[in-house]
């Protein structure tokens, strides 16, 4: 019996001194946290999404307090975040960009054709990987909604035609989609900007491989190019790009192109 009371009142002693010592250890190498960095963590969105830029939100608002990060880089939290973060850092707000997920392909199933009958891993990545992708058009979606997995706001689902359809609402603009997609076909568009946009990644310039792969493909016919009178589209890189500083949305683009690659993004986004 003398024996299990003095093991008790042992292990109490080792356990008081062993809660001092860790006690005057944490107040040793106790690491000064800014106040500021506190601050900015609670005002955050919490998503851990990446968007700014950072491995989480910790690392963004420490990058804030030391001015390695702009006020307004809190992609998920938006204007009203950004502004809590100026009021804390006691400088004035950038302003927030809105910007969202915009798919660059129409290469839906009604269009694009299929190489055949897939069995391997049912996942974008894996497809990528072992056939190139599932369609004739080498750039084309495959989808197997790896875009979709990859948001973590449930702002992509796969639609009934083959191809992701963005929900412009719930999206952030995060850019989880732009690295979880294989064929590179997202692009994270201002939604202000003004403008009409090609929805089509085919670099191939065989146009009539392009015209039998899938319907909906830009084949480099230069049309736009030559219809825009403001010289605002240039076709040097195989994709129609527009130059919006000289854009003044006259649709020309639109009305001349004979896949209708084009559309405007006040009506896509």
């Amino acid at each position: 019996m003398n024996t299990v009371i003095f093991t008790i009142i042992v292990a109490l002693i080792i356990g008081f001194l062993l809660g001092l010592l860790l006690g005057l250890f944490k107040k040793i190498f106790a690491v000064e946290v800014d106040p500021k960095v506190a601050a900015i963590r609670e005002v955050l969105s919490g998503a851990n999404c990446g968007g700014c830029g950072y491995a989480g939100c910790d690392s963004f608002a420490a990058a804030v307090a030391s001015g390695q990060a702009p006020v307004s880089g809190c992609v998920a939290g938006g204007a009203g975040c950004a502004q809590a973060i100026s009021k804390i850092m006691g400088v004035e707000g950038g302003a927030a960009v809105k910007k969202a997920a915009l798919l660059l392909c129409q290469g839906s199933t009604e269009c694009a054709k299929s190489k055949g009958i897939y069995n391997g891993v049912k996942t974008c990545k894996a497809a990528n990987l072992a056939v190139n992708g599932t369609k004739l058009c080498a750039f084309g979606c495959i989808g197997y909604g790896d875009c979709e997995a990859a948001c973590p706001f449930g702002a992509i689902s796969m639609g009934a035609k083959g191809l992701p359809e963005v929900n412009k609402e719930k999206c952030v603009g995060c850019g989880k989609c732009v690295k979880a997609c294989p064929k590179h076909l997202f692009t994270l568009q201002d939604v202000s900007v003004k403008g009409p946009v090609a929805l089509c990644s085919c670099h191939s310039d065989n146009k009539p491989q392009i015209a039998k792969d899938c319907s909906a493909g830009c084949f480099k016919c230069g049309i736009c190019a030559k219809k825009c009178p403001q010289g605002a589209i240039d076709v040097s890189g195989g994709i129609p790009k527009v130059d919006y500083t000289k854009c003044d949305s006259c649709g020309t683009c639109i009305a001349s192109c004979p896949k209708k690659v084009f559309k405007m993004i006040s009506d896509i986004m």
